[in-house]
């Protein structure tokens, strides 16, 4: 997503350049090239495939339309399962509209994942919690900390639900240490996230995520708090910003590993 402009063989074809072996995907591109032609493409690069995004959205209290939202769900894992990733991510979804019931928004995810989960499991997909940023809990995600994402979580075996850990959503909170550390004693950090904050917020807040280095996030920081916390996996950096996404991929590529190297290793 950090360079949504390249297609996905360019965006393959300049990983090898860079020497970037893993990669996370998202399904829009991925179902618009082709699941099982992704799925060959990266393998025949080389590349690993580190997360799906995006499944969730479960938060709907009409019948039908939850009863879509599992099935697209279900059908994210297998996508998920194709491209050879154990990461599915989740965004859990906002408010139903005229709602203000952010409890039962909560639970109906919760219920969701009671089915989602085994469903995972049987195709050796782990689910992963993203909480969002509390801007965003009204109409994209009611999970607005790692503690509230936790507690979903932790109705489940950690090989079937876990959390992500992105930088953008959590640096401000100051519990937020405390969780990641209380997520790795449990085996649940399934995938760790870079973005930078950076103000003015654009109109819409969607695509204000800042390059590494440019803000107010101590990467190397947050990096040491979940590695302490024992995990050991890759680390994405994914970018929403509309700066980035108008200028020449490669050169947005390059610059973000550059950036990846310099704040954190």
């Amino acid at each position: 997503m950090t360079v949504r402009q390249l297609t996905l063989p360019e965006l393959v074809g300049v990983c090898g350049q860079l020497d970037v072996g893993l990669v996370g995907l998202w399904r829009e591109p991925v179902q618009e090239y082709g699941v099982e032609a992704t799925a060959k493409l990266v393998r025949d690069a080389g590349l690993t495939v580190t997360t799906l995004c995006r499944g969730g959205f479960l938060t709907a209290t009409d019948p039908a339309e939850r009863a879509r939202a599992l099935a697209d769900n279900r059908r994210a894992v297998d996508e998920a399962a194709t491209l050879g990733t154990d990461v599915l991510v989740l965004v859990s979804g906002g408010l139903p509209a005229g709602s203000k019931d952010l409890h039962g928004a909560r639970e109906r995810i919760a219920d969701a994942l009671a089915e989602l989960g085994p469903y995972a499991e049987r195709h050796g997909v782990k689910l992963a919690i993203e909480p969002l940023h509390p801007m965003y809990a009204a109409d994209r995600c009611v999970v607005s900390t790692l503690t509230q994402a936790l507690d979903l979580a932790e109705r489940f075996p950690a090989h079937q639900v876990g959390v992500t850990v992105d930088t953008y959503h959590i640096w401000w909170d100051d519990r937020a240490p405390e969780q990641i550390a209380r997520a790795g004693a449990q085996g649940r950090i399934h995938t760790f996230q870079l973005a930078d904050w950076t103000t003015p917020l654009p109109e819409g807040v969607l695509n204000g995520r800042g390059q590494i280095g440019d803000g107010s996030i101590d990467m190397r920081a947050w990096q040491s708090c979940v590695e302490a916390a024992g995990y050991t996996g890759p680390i994405e950096v994914e970018l929403f910003n509309d700066g980035l996404w108008a200028r020449d991929g490669r050169e947005v590529l390059a610059e973000t590993a550059e950036r990846f190297v310099r704040h954190t290793l």
